[in-house]
């Protein structure tokens, strides 16, 4: 039997556990202030049906799902810093964000709505909201389209780092309104005691180039490999009813991307 040098042996046991080791972790990152779809129980592990599409997905390319907190705004420097490989974190799929970062094909969509006082004179036009303030998370969709549509008419809009922030300036009159995803709104703010004077204010708000193509997954631009084996695992995980079950377990209507 050919001896082999102890030292060389080390070497390519080391070699082995380190390419092992980077190829089973995923590194997500992720904003957990947006239940349902991100957020932390009162153990504190981050729990959502965002959390569980990642996890699912995981397990279909085999790898393990870690998630990387990160306020929203700072999700996308963050992932071309490299701190973690993918975004899972309800990123709506549209042209601005993809002058920067590449998208998987889309999870999914749901409808958003101004979530005002009950009989308010405000609706979502721009001219009721004039000279009103309207709370929107810093980095999101909310805030491109409240930018896009309200602020050159005279609609102040309030950036805010998370949306619990939001709602505790809504209850207490600091804000007139706020833009939000109806689910999300629904379980962190409607069903609360502080949000029984509110609702979901009147037509859904849409605008197609910025909610039409739904959500996805971001990467690093160029990082095709990575993506494409992610995109195979979203179409295994809705032929295989996992995200038909995950879809009735955490909300009563498809959340299905729009065609």
């Amino acid at each position: 039997m050919k001896k082999i040098p102890i030292a060389l042996m080390l070497s390519a046991i080391s070699f082995n556990v380190f390419s092992a080791t980077d190829l089973a972790e995923l590194k997500l990152g992720i904003d957990p202030t947006f239940p349902p779809f991100e957020y932390k129980n009162p153990q504190g592990e981050i729990i959502g049906f965002d959390v569980e599409i990642g996890k699912s997905i995981c397990e279909k390319i085999k790898m393990k799902c870690v998630f990387i907190e990160n306020s929203f705004d700072g999700l996308i420097p963050a992932l071309k810093a490299r701190k973690f490989d993918a975004i899972l974190s309800s990123l709506s799929i549209n042209d601005e964000r993809k002058k920067s970062i590449d998208f998987s094909s889309p999870l999914f969509t749901t409808p958003a709505y101004l979530i005002t006082r009950k009989n308010t004179s405000l609706s979502s036009s721009a001219e009721t909201l004039k000279g009103k303030r309207v709370g929107v998370q810093q980095g999101s969709v909310f805030e491109t389209y409240a930018n896009k549509h309200w602020r050159d008419y005279g609609v102040i809009i309030v950036p805010y780092a998370s949306s619990d922030q939001i709602y505790a300036d809504l209850a207490v009159g600091r804000l007139d309104a706020t833009l939000d995803d109806a689910s999300s709104a629904t379980l962190s703010f409607l069903s609360k005691p502080q949000g029984a004077d509110f609702a979901l204010n009147g037509a859904e708000v849409f605008d197609k180039t910025l909610f039409g193509k739904g959500t996805g997954l971001g990467f690093r631009q160029g990082d095709d490999k990575l993506r494409e084996k992610i995109d195979q695992a979203i179409a295994e995980i809705k032929a295989d009813g996992t995200f038909n079950r995950l879809n009735k377990k955490y909300f009563t209507f498809d959340v299905s991307p729009r065609s």
